[in-house]
């Protein structure tokens, strides 16, 4: 999924705002510091899920036989191909 640089800084500052709102956590970093960080895990994440997507779009493409997207089939089949690339990927099931 594709996010502009606003939402992801959006993203980011609700994310520190929880963060902040937790008193069951300390920081011992700059409030921005921490927000940028929580940027950078967010743009790996969906470099990561941009990967997953494409990889399991080439796979459903490769069938013989000419499956649209949108369709019962297709839908079981990305779900299928997802879950068994995200666990190569990420180590979990998605």
């Amino acid at each position: 999924m594709r996010l502009s640089r606003e939402k992801i800084n959006h993203l980011s500052k609700l994310i520190l705002r929880g963060f902040i709102d937790d008193d069951r956590l300390e920081f011992y970093c700059d409030e921005n510091d921490l927000r940028l960080e929580i940027v950078n895990v967010l743009k790996a994440e969906l470099e990561v899920e941009e990967e997953i997507d494409s990889a399991v779009r080439k796979v459903i493409e490769s069938y013989s036989k000419d499956i649209r997207e949108g369709t019962d089939e297709w839908d079981i089949l990305y779900h299928k191909h997802y879950n068994e690339e995200a666990k190569k990927r990420r180590g979990v099931m998605a």
